[in-house]
């Protein structure tokens, strides 16, 4: 059975990459899997069918058969356990892979989100500057460790995996602002990973949702 993912029809990230079935869509065309795309609207998110399937009314959602989840993290996990190319074999080489899903989520994605949010929300408050200041420095900590991590590695462990997957569509939320250059090998990091051909497909798949959707405004 195809499986299903749920989209923004109109996305806020005006067709940068950056919205979370991005993630979704990458890692089945890493896996070779084809799938079919639900567009919603933001006031459809909010809809007792949508919320049914995700408690927190956003996307994306996946859903195969009988199977239905949400959160892009548990849906990349499930399709890295399914799959061949998205997981090592050796179990030890396997959870490592995991922990780094987990480690782009729960220790990089959080201060970096933060530091967008505040950009776009906070601007005109007094006390913008000051905070910001923090923000970055939070965010520049964890990329540096990031930094000593990966080292002269093309890969977090040696080789792509989903962790790999998960921790480029993290970077690449701090895109806009340039402070990942200050990290070479983290910038060719990224740079290799929007390079991969599943990437360009599922990135040119997403961005022309948006274009269609902005055309059609």
């Amino acid at each position: 059975m195809t499986p299903i993912i749920t989209a923004f029809a109109l996305s806020p990230d005006e067709g940068k990459g950056l919205a979370r079935d991005m993630r979704v869509r990458w890692a089945l065309e890493e896996a070779g899997q084809p799938y079919e795309v639900r567009l919603l609207s933001f006031p459809a998110m909010k809809q007792p069918a949508h919320m049914a399937q995700h408690p927190f009314g956003q996307i994306p959602t996946y859903e195969e058969g009988d199977l239905v989840l949400f959160e892009s993290g548990a849906i990349l996990l499930h399709l890295a356990e399914r799959h061949a190319g998205l997981l090592p074999d050796d179990a030890n080489a396997r959870m490592r892979s995991i922990g780094w899903i987990f480690a782009a989520l729960n220790t990089m994605e959080p201060p970096i989100v933060e530091y967008g949010m505040a950009k776009y929300f906070e601007r005109d408050k007094s006390w913008y500057a000051e905070r910001n200041v923090m923000l970055e420095e939070r965010v520049r900590v964890r990329l540096r460790q990031l930094s000593e991590r990966l080292g002269d590695a093309d890969w977090l462990e040696g080789y792509f995996s989903a962790g790999d997957l998960m921790m480029v569509s993290v970077l690449l939320r701090l895109q806009s602002t340039g402070i990942v250059k200050d990290y070479p090998n983290l910038a060719a990091y990224v740079a290799r990973g929007e390079a991969r051909p599943a990437y360009r497909r599922a990135f040119e798949d997403q961005l022309a949702v948006f274009l269609a959707a902005s055309n059609g405004r």
